[in-house]
């Protein structure tokens, strides 16, 4: 897939990039679940703020785009504008409609909405005649597979054949089910609870997805890999006007190689992680390395080996989600750089078997 061969050329756009100056372009998306509703306080977003967010897009000028024509460009090697921001919904919860769409129209902002088709018309979510309405209004609808299960598990008795086939099976009947109630075939994916493993982005490529998006937070570029795309949560404490602006403001911190892809913990808690960062416009001996929870984490240089580091948390990871978070500021002008890696704790989870050395 397109993640080997990614890791393979990674040096050499690293030196073109210290040749040519390249600038390394961004795209920040946002991810909201339901508006209004604070009795799902981790997963809402209160409205006025939502409104404070979409007047500062406007007021300073950013491109907001729709994921499809980020991805269309990062798939044509085309630039990203300059301050370029997305919006995405996951879940398509009844407040979206009543609540979110009425200030999408007055900006007259594109989102994309991802929707799990076993959910359709349940109490609290739209139906497919709203659903229907909002197409023809030009919202886009993404695939967020028909269960919303945990897709990374396997279930009891099941052999990886077996998991392979289910999940296809889960994610193509959604896909169906949108040609026959929309008339849309979406192009694009979103995992339920932003949780996959290399074994799913193969899956989701050769289905045919031309992107596949998560919840890891970070900035795409023009390297980002396609089947892992991350996006700023603003759900629950990270739901605020401040917070949105902020991460409005992160550039990508371009990681180039990272060891293990894969987030699925293991037996290794905490877990080590080796990245080689393109040290391009990064102020180094600065980066910060954030860990969910009561822990620290640690992003310690590899000697003789230029932009390579090995991060690792003090105390094992809590949760089945967790991640570290590497920042750094950027030397040339103000602002500061943001990596996400994702860690996911479940026994039951399909673990990507090592390849066997030469």
């Amino acid at each position: 897939m397109r993640l080997s061969v990614f890791r393979i050329i990674a040096p050499l756009f690293l030196l073109c990039t210290l040749l040519t100056g390249f600038s390394w372009g961004g795209a920040n998306v946002f991810l909201y679940h339901r508006f209004d509703e604070p009795r799902y306080s981790s997963t809402n977003i209160d409205v006025a703020v939502f409104a404070q967010q979409l007047a500062y897009l406007q007021e300073n000028n950013y491109r907001v785009l729709s994921l499809k024509e980020i991805v269309r460009r990062l798939r044509a090697g085309e630039t990203l504008p300059e301050k370029c921001a997305a919006l995405s919904v996951d879940d398509s919860y009844l407040s979206f409609k009543e609540k979110a769409m009425p200030l999408l129209r007055k900006y007259q902002y594109p989102v994309t909405l991802f929707v799990n088709s076993d959910s359709v018309g349940s109490r609290g979510y739209l139906g497919w005649q709203e659903l229907h309405e909002l197409v023809l209004e030009g919202v886009d609808i993404g695939n967020h597979t028909f269960s919303h299960d945990h897709l990374v598990d396997l279930r009891e008795g099941e052999t990886r054949s077996d998991w392979m086939e289910r999940v296809w099976q889960d994610i193509e009947r959604a896909q169906l089910q949108f040609e026959k109630h929309l008339k849309v075939s979406p192009t694009l994916l979103a995992y339920p609870y932003g949780e996959y493993n290399l074994e799913l982005m193969q899956l989701a490529e050769d289905m045919g997805f031309d992107a596949a998006f998560c919840q890891q937070s970070g900035v795409i570029h023009a390297k980002s890999e396609l089947m892992n795309l991350p996006r700023f949560p603003m759900g629950g404490p990270y739901a605020t006007f401040k917070g949105f602006e902020e991460k409005l403001k992160m550039a990508a911190l371009v990681v180039t190689e990272e060891n293990p892809a894969d987030p699925i913990l293991n037996d290794n808690n905490p877990p080590e992680l080796e990245v080689r960062i393109d040290t391009t416009d990064v102020d180094i001996r600065r980066m910060n390395c954030f860990v969910q929870g009561k822990n620290s984490c640690q992003a310690v240089a590899v000697d003789g080996e230029p932009g390579l580091f090995l991060v690792r948390a003090e105390k094992p990871l809590t949760g089945r989600r967790n991640k570290y978070t590497l920042t750094a500021p950027r030397i040339k002008g103000s602002g500061w750089r943001w990596y996400s890696h994702m860690w996911i704790n479940s026994p039951a989870a399909i673990v990507v078997e090592a390849e066997p050395e030469d």
